[in-house]
């Protein structure tokens, strides 16, 4: 029996899969538990409809991403910190730090989405990644130099 999965279901396929299956695991188990519709011609339109939906989402997400990934690999985010001898800072940069900067410039990112491991914590250039959606990654330059006294 052809169904097509509805949730993903270990050892069987994921989301939008067409699978077969003994006729009575999908009338018994798939389909009243709601992870399985019968593969009937009209489902198999509905799904191929909203397949074709989903990739342009996803399309249009990932123009918009790649819109946004030049404006971010355009800034350079720079800061000045006290340091001590050795190129240590007195405190750190922190991924709210470079948020601000970013929305300074006029680009609106939460800071969730920037991947820094660990605060900033010495002199010289870093790079710090972007994770935006549809699985674009934006590279953001940070410079970090001491304050003069």
């Amino acid at each position: 029996m052809n169904i097509i999965l509805k949730e993903n279901v270990e050892g069987l396929g994921v989301i939008g899969d067409m699978v077969t299956v003994k006729p009575g695991y999908a009338r018994n188990y798939l389909v009243p538990k709601g992870l399985a519709l019968v593969a009937n011609e009209g489902n198999v339109k509905e799904l191929e409809h909203q397949k074709r939906q989903l990739s342009r989402k996803l399309e249009k997400a990932r123009t918009d991403a790649e819109g946004i990934k030049a404006q971010v690999e355009k800034v350079v985010c720079s800061f000045e910190q006290r340091a001590g001898e050795d190129g240590k800072l007195f405190g750190s940069v922190t991924s709210m730090d470079l948020e601000t900067k970013i929305q300074a410039a006029g680009i609106a990112i939460d800071r969730k989405k920037i991947q820094l491991a660990e605060p900033i914590k010495s002199l010289g250039e870093h790079v710090v990644d972007v994770k935006l959606d549809a699985g674009v990654v934006a590279e953001l330059k940070v410079v970090v130099t001491a304050v003069e006294e």
